[in-house]
């Protein structure tokens, strides 16, 4: 691949209802999408993410075009994988001088991402198949509504997902034991038989808070409680928290760098792991740490929550890997998600079926999303 062309689109929709977390709530959605062209005259895309806090766009865009589009332009790049390994170590002491590696993270995310879709397109295959998923016609992958809101938007939404052809359904919590209760129970009076309901706590929680109220949700049936504590905190303290609770403790999106998630795999705390693929590592590093824990007995969960082009990438990943995991689909309005992943990305009876055109499944236009770009950068060899 011989790469002649890089750009950046920034894009912000309005939406009427803010998604709402522990620690805040967008207000808009936001989505930095990249494509590259070869010599020949094909694109790959790919996306950076950046949906807190969405002043965090503009930024991450031109990191990728100030420091990432040089290393691309010009060059002739024939495996995307080697070529994410040099530039990471390239640009890591620049993120550590800046006081923000996740930042130079992400925006090689979505380069390798945009690499790795230009690939499987020359190739003439889906992505699933490109990133070596198993052979034969590949059966769809279980997936769930994300994003749902505390309070009494939360049954609506379920309501609305199931409606759509979702199973499975992850409720924001972390506002206060009598609100949270409050939100949940007249979700499980009205779950229906075989659906799945998960809950998020987005880091809200001390160690203190988290030990006690993994008790306190141990009335209801979860098939998981996401980041109970922040990130950060010590494996003892997760460890402390997993033995307190009912239900299998799930993070992975705010973890950074092959090394922490093989601790938290050694730490045998979590039983859903969810690497964010165009926050850190993009195809090239989220592949092997996908298979590193569905071979460890655990189920690995993309997590993802903005744009199309990171919402289809992280579907080829679950494809090709497998395993017991299943696919984040944010249930709230996106029209950067809907207009671009929405032909192929159908949900029924709890299944998205994967794409088999190349690439990621479709052929983006940015006119389609044009409206929405309030900054564009081209840059050429």
């Amino acid at each position: 691949m011989h790469i002649i062309r890089a750009e950046s689109f920034i894009c912000r929709a309005p939406i009427d209802t803010p998604v709402v977390n522990a620690f805040g709530a967008m207000t808009e959605r936001v989505a930095v999408f990249l494509r590259l062209t070869d010599a020949d005259g094909v694109s790959g895309w790919g996306e950076i993410w950046c949906n807190f806090p969405t002043i965090g766009a503009e930024h991450r865009a031109r990191l990728f075009d100030t420091f990432i589009a040089p290393r691309l332009l010009g060059q002739h790049i024939d495996n995307p994988a080697a070529w994410w390994a040099e530039t990471d170590r390239a640009l890591h002491l620049w993120g550590l001088q800046a006081g923000e590696p996740g930042a130079f993270s992400a925006a090689l995310a979505g380069a390798d991402l945009a690499l790795h879709d230009l690939a499987a397109r020359r190739a003439g295959l889906p992505l699933w198949r490109w990133f070596g998923g198993p052979g034969g016609h590949g059966g769809p992958v279980p997936a769930y509504a994300s994003g749902l809101n505390p309070d009494t938007q939360a049954l609506a939404q379920v309501e609305a997902a199931r409606a759509a052809g979702h199973r499975a359904f992850k409720i924001k919590i972390g506002f206060g034991e009598q609100r949270d209760i409050a939100t949940l129970r007249p979700v499980f009076a009205a779950r229906q038989a075989g659906e799945r309901v998960m809950v998020d706590i987005n880091q809200g929680w001390d160690l203190r808070s988290a030990a006690r109220m993994v008790g306190v949700l141990g009335e209801f049936p979860l098939t998981w409680i996401e980041e109970p504590l922040a990130a950060d905190r010590p494996a003892w303290e997760w460890a402390q928290v997993a033995g307190a609770s009912a239900a299998p403790l799930a993070a992975g999106e705010n973890l950074r760098g092959a090394l922490e998630f093989h601790q938290a795999l050694a730490g045998n705390h979590l039983g859903f792991v969810q690497p964010d693929c165009c926050k850190w590592g993009g195809a090239s590093a989220t592949l092997p740490v996908a298979r590193a824990v569905v071979g460890s007995g655990r189920a690995y969960c993309p997590h993802f929550l903005g744009g199309g082009i990171g919402q289809l990438a992280s579907l080829h990943l679950l494809a090709a890997v497998r395993g017991p995991g299943l696919l984040e689909i944010d249930a709230n309005p996106n029209p950067l998600r809907s207009l671009l992943a929405g032909p192929v990305l159908r949900v029924a009876d709890g299944m998205v079926a994967v794409p088999e055109a190349p690439g990621l499944g479709i052929e983006p236009d940015a006119a389609s999303f044009g409206r929405y770009v309030v900054a564009r950068t081209a840059r050429e060899a």
